[in-house]
């Protein structure tokens, strides 16, 4: 179980400073008819609608409010890593983004609606916005841990019938060594700075692609995740997330349990390979309108963390309760 904590914690650990309050102010502004509506339907005050894609009603009506003006300036997603390098979208470059992400997909890599794609990506930018663009398009997405091996990734090939992987480079070879006896996959794509013989490079394709992309729609209980269960008394499983149980589900998490808003900035630090991503990292800070904020750490460093709330203004930071252990721990003076 993870714990989320607002900004008054960690400045009692003294690990925000004075920043903060300049970067939001001191007027939050009151939970916007977004979230409401979605979160009257999961109270039952409202019914589920037979129609619901998150891209085109949560996240492209939070960029039309932004366009309008009432919308605060916080970013939808903020992103930075150990080197130094920071990436910043709105909600309307998201929109613009995976709208070419979307293209990729249905162009490049042949997919059509219904089909399956396993990412297996550590937190990197392009995570988030392949989620998307999978919603746009209808393609069901298998988010997997970096951690997989070459057998659990034929494994999850094979079960799903998924027709394109994304991975990084150093993934790469698992895939291609599992290929020969992956008969469902057509499409390889590689999130890195260089090319491979028999990939296709996403970056290089979303900058050439097209952001003309109408979203599909989406019934409510069409598929829209797949998770696999951990395996620890058998076989993964696959479970199947909908567009609404995910899209809507977490409307509550997300204004009951989190209380953000759409000046609120969100760090969660799971890894990109468990639901408590899709949860923490997208779903519920985005159906709020609210900042997903990400440091690319390959590993939990105690000063990382500890740097990072006091230099960035986050104001709900949500970890394990081994991760606050080591926080508490940690000697500030050094």
């Amino acid at each position: 179980m993870r714990t989320f904590v607002k900004s008054w914690i960690p400045q009692c650990l003294q690990i925000l400073r004075s920043p903060c309050k300049s970067f939001h102010g001191y007027n939050r502004l009151l939970t916007s008819q977004i979230i409401s509506h979605y979160d009257s339907i999961n109270q039952c005050k409202k019914e589920l609608p037979e129609y619901f894609n998150f891209a085109s009603d949560v996240l492209d009506e939070w960029s039309q409010l932004e366009k309008d003006g009432r919308k605060p300036a916080n970013p939808a997603f903020w992103w930075v890593n150990e080197e130094g390098e920071e990436v910043k979208w709105s909600f309307e470059e998201l929109g613009f983004l995976s709208r070419k992400a979307a293209n990729v997909l249905s162009e490049a890599c042949g997919l059509q609606r219904g089909d399956r794609v396993i990412a297996v990506l550590p937190r990197v930018p392009e995570w988030w916005l392949l989620n998307v663009a999978c919603m746009r398009t209808g393609v069901v997405l298998i988010p997997g841990t970096s951690q997989l091996t070459a057998k659990d990734i034929l494994y999850r090939l094979q079960a799903s019938k998924a027709k394109c992987i994304i991975t990084s480079d150093t993934l790469a070879p698992a895939v291609e060594s599992v290929v020969p006896d992956s008969q469902f996959l057509k499409s390889k794509l590689i999130v890195g700075k260089g090319s491979r013989d028999g990939w296709l490079n996403l970056k290089e394709l979303v900058a050439m692609a097209s952001a003309d992309h109408k979203c599909v729609q989406t019934r409510s209980q069409d598929p829209m995740l797949i998770y696999f269960t951990s395996g620890t008394t058998g076989f993964p499983k696959m479970v199947v997330q909908s567009h609404s149980s995910y899209g809507i589900g977490f409307a509550t998490s997300g204004r009951h349990w989190m209380n953000l808003t759409p000046s609120d900035i969100m760090w969660n630090t799971s890894d990109t390979g468990w639901v408590k991503a899709a949860w923490g990292s997208l779903f519920a800070p985005w159906i709020c309108g609210s900042c997903v904020f990400v440091h690319h750490m390959p590993q939990f460093k105690p000063a990382v963390i500890a740097e990072t709330l006091s230099r960035y203004p986050i104001t709900t930071f949500c970890t394990a309760p081994t991760a606050y252990r080591m926080l508490v721990q940690h000697d500030l003076s050094r």
